[in-house]
């Protein structure tokens, strides 16, 4: 079964074909991803209508592209899997769009899937991939929580951040330090220069005996220290490197505590990261030494798969389609779910 993925719950149009029958890790046969990071850079974030605009603008071509790459024609999509939610709604529109359109005019079937599953999932694209039950931390811009994954639609919340998501938390701060957008990368390579003795900055909930997070203050503890610096003399670069090390380190103490708390309940050894804040550097080195000290396993989406991408969605619909055949479906109406808690996703 051959399975067209779409994403485009953000500012990424992604498309990727999966094959079912596949073997050893070889069944994405191509995948497309357009960023919209340069267009949405001068406005020091995301603008929704000019998301959803460009969403429409690349959305044919990147399926022209997936479908040259995998050598195949259109009429050869056994299913059509896109992103229901959540994510911005001009921009879930058109890839629902999209997806509706072409099974109506192929006569496929579509599948919903859940923005944040694709992520969690990523991780079984990989050749080592890690067999259920796993811990997943699931950390990106918009979502930062521990989940319990016991198969393909079986979720358990464990945690989750009371405020700020760990991503934004890396893109204010990095605002905040006069850095550009996207501030997660920026950051993380600033933090590299700087003093881990200069600044140390607090640890939120690094204590609270759950499994929550809370962001918010270590943000406005970026904000009170950048401020005093400035009514010294202007901040140099040294101070920001400084600066940047000390929110780095706190922020990854925190996630990597809280991992290590997840399985030491769970009494599981397989731990799972997902979403963009995944492909930071300093959080794969805390975790790696985390994993050889407790004697639990860690595993990564490929670099190219930890923000928001087509393979995910194809991935995850191929997934569900394997187990439930009916799971898609000959209705074409648009339904998207902007907000769509994850617990809430149906079991198959």
């Amino acid at each position: 079964m051959i399975v067209l993925g779409i994403e485009s719950s953000c500012d990424e149009t992604g498309l990727a074909l999966y094959d079912t029958e596949r073997e050893n890790g070889s069944g994405l046969l191509s995948h497309a991803l357009h960023s919209q990071v340069a267009m949405h850079e001068q406005y020091g974030g995301v603008v929704p209508e000019l998301a959803s605009r460009d969403h429409i603008r690349r959305a044919i071509p990147l399926l022209e592209e997936v479908l040259a790459t995998a050598g195949i024609a259109a009429d050869q999509i056994d299913a059509i899997a896109y992103t229901q939610g959540p994510g911005l709604a001009g921009a879930l529109l058109v890839g629902c769009s999209v997806a509706c359109s072409l099974g109506l005019a192929l006569d496929k079937p579509v599948l919903g899937i859940h923005h944040l599953e694709g992520h969690l999932l990523s991780p079984l694209l990989a050749p080592d991939a890690p067999a259920f039950p796993f811990i997943a931390l699931l950390v990106s811009g918009g979502h930062t929580q521990l989940m319990q994954v016991d198969g393909v639609g079986q979720y358990t919340l464990l945690g989750e951040t009371l405020d700020d998501a760990a991503g934004e938390a890396f893109d204010k701060s990095a605002k905040l330090l006069g850095l550009g957008y996207p501030g997660g990368p920026a950051i993380s390579r600033l933090a590299e220069f700087g003093d881990p003795t200069a600044y140390k900055l607090p640890r939120p909930m690094l204590h609270s005996k759950d499994l929550n997070f809370s962001f918010s203050g270590l943000k406005t503890a970026v904000l009170t220290v950048v401020k005093k610096q400035q009514a010294l003399a202007n901040v140099c670069e040294q101070d920001k490197a400084n600066i940047a090390r000390g929110f780095v380190d706190a922020i990854v103490d925190v996630l990597t505590a809280k991992c290590v708390t997840a399985l030491k309940e769970t009494g599981l050894k397989r731990l799972v990261i997902a979403g963009g804040v995944g492909a930071n550097t300093q959080l794969r080195a805390s975790l790696n030494a985390a994993a050889k000290k407790k004697g639990f396993k860690v595993f990564y989406p490929a670099l190219e798969f930890c923000t928001d991408n087509g393979a995910m969605i194809a991935f995850a619909g191929a997934l569900r389609l394997q187990i439930n055949p009916d799971a898609a479906k000959r209705d074409y109406a648009f339904n998207v779910r902007p907000r769509w808690p994850l617990d809430e996703i149906k079991t198959i």
